[in-house]
Formats: C-alpha cells, sequence, structure tokens
C-alpha cells in the first residue's frame, strides 16, 4: 500500500504548476484570435465605407452626365452623319485646366449635391470626322465627387450620328486622367 501512495504522490508531484502554463497559453490564444477578428472588423468597415463613398461619386457623375446628355440632345445643332470613321478622341477632357482653375470650361449643373464634396461637373468636346472637319459625334464628360476629395467618379458618353440613327456608347473611365498635383 506504502507503494501506491508513493506513487500518486511522485505523479502529482511532477504535474505541479501545469496548469498556469496552460491557463496563460489558452489566454493568449484567445486575446490572438479577438485581436484578429477586430482587425477584420476594422478592414470590413473601412472597405463598406469606400464602396460607399465610390458609390456617391458614381451617383453624381452619372446624374450630371444624364443631364448634360438631355441638355445635349435638346440644344445642339443636329449633327451630321458621318460616313466615316471619327478622328483622334478629343483630349480636352484629360486637362487639369479643363475642371480645375480661372479658365476651367466644365460646367456644374447642380447648385450642391447631398454628402459630396463638391457637386459634379462635366464638359462637352466635339468629335470630328476623320474625312472632314465636321462634328461626327460629341464627347460628354462627368467627374462626380464623394464626401473626401479623393473620391472621384469618372464616366463619359459619347453621342454619334449614323444613317440608323442616333448612336449613344457609354464608358467609365477607370483612371484619373491627371492626379492631384499635375498642372
Amino acid at each position: 500500500m506504502k507503494k501506491r501512495i508513493r506513487a500518486g504522490r511522485r505523479s502529482r508531484s511532477r504535474s505541479r504548476g501545469i496548469a498556469l502554463p496552460v491557463v496563460l497559453l489558452m489566454s493568449s490564444m484567445l486575446l490572438v484570435s479577438a485581436a484578429a477578428w477586430l482587425e477584420a472588423a476594422l478592414v470590413s468597415a473601412r472597405t463598406t465605407t469606400n464602396l460607399g463613398e465610390r458609390v456617391q461619386a458614381f451617383h453624381s457623375a452619372d446624374s450630371a452626365l444624364i443631364r448634360c446628355t438631355r441638355i445635349a440632345l435638346d440644344t445642339l445643332p443636329e449633327l451630321k452623319s458621318s460616313p466615316g470613321p471619327l478622328a483622334a478622341e478629343p483630349n480636352k477632357w484629360r486637362s487639369k485646366a479643363s475642371f480645375d482653375g480661372a479658365s476651367a470650361s466644365a460646367v456644374m449643373p447642380f447648385a450642391s449635391w447631398p454628402y459630396a464634396i463638391r457637386p459634379p461637373q462635366w464638359l462637352i468636346e466635339v468629335w470630328p470626322a476623320r474625312d472632314n472637319d465636321q462634328a461626327g459625334a460629341v464627347l460628354i464628360t462627368a467627374r462626380g465627387f464623394g464626401r473626401m476629395a479623393d473620391n472621384e467618379s469618372w464616366l463619359q458618353q459619347e453621342i454619334e450620328m449614323s444613317e440608323s440613327g442616333i448612336l449613344r456608347h457609354w464608358r467609365r473611365v477607370v483612371a484619373k486622367p491627371f492626379q492631384q498635383g499635375s498642372p
């Protein structure tokens, strides 16, 4: 009987002090897991906010483009049907001076825009035919903003006359045509 008691004491003395490291290990695992979940939640919140800002800028530019297209179709002289291809794409919309500054030729169709840092802008450019200098199409560029200056959306629509009637080509400009520091 004495041997059993001594054997039990030996195993108990060997496992003595193991509880604290196990508890510390479990606590650190829970802490790391909680920190990872917090970081994932923060990234998700930032992503949602950025998406909302981009959608706001897109809707701003889209509304300006729709309004400008209606105005252009109602007020511009009738475009001649161009049998040939169009000349090189107009590039005035790529210039920062066309949208910002004292000599800006872009128009703001709305006095203000809700939840945006600035109202949207649009610019109309004549796109001549390759064969002659007559207007073959019109290129409309719209620029919309979100709550911060970094959130911009650029949309374009080409209005072209053809034998079958008016053709409209819509596109989204993925990259800003000019950077903030450029002239």
